[in-house]
């Protein structure tokens, strides 16, 4: 079985902000490219951040470079997104998977709505 589970998720108000954790299981965590998602609704999942297998590199949408920051804790098979001065336009489902994506199935995400 591989498993991310995405939490951290909840209202946040304009200029908050809010860190997001995936927990990931697997045998590959450790030298996979992980990325964070996201998808607002009736719009496409787009990319949001990435980060290679031991975080020296990482990688930003520009909508979101300088206020996101992705990292990874590998002796836990965990990624992390912290997300600061946010913008009711972050209202997202935000999910991790590798990157570049797979065929293996994505989660349920978690949700983050940000208010005005």
């Amino acid at each position: 079985q591989v498993q991310r589970v995405e939490s951290g998720g909840g209202l946040v108000q304009t200029g908050g902000s809010l860190r997001l954790s995936c927990a990931a299981s697997g045998r590959t965590f450790s030298s996979a490219t992980m990325a964070w998602f996201r998808q607002a609704p009736g719009k496409e999942r787009e990319f949001v951040a990435s980060i290679n297998w031991s975080g020296a590199s990482t990688y930003y949408a520009d909508s979101v470079k300088g206020r996101f920051i992705i990292s990874r804790d590998n002796a836990t098979n965990t990624v992390s997104l912290q997300m600061n001065s946010l913008k009711p336009d972050a209202t997202a489902v935000y999910s991790c998977h590798s990157a570049p994506p797979t065929s293996a199935a994505w989660g349920r995400g978690t949700q983050v709505p940000v208010s005005s």
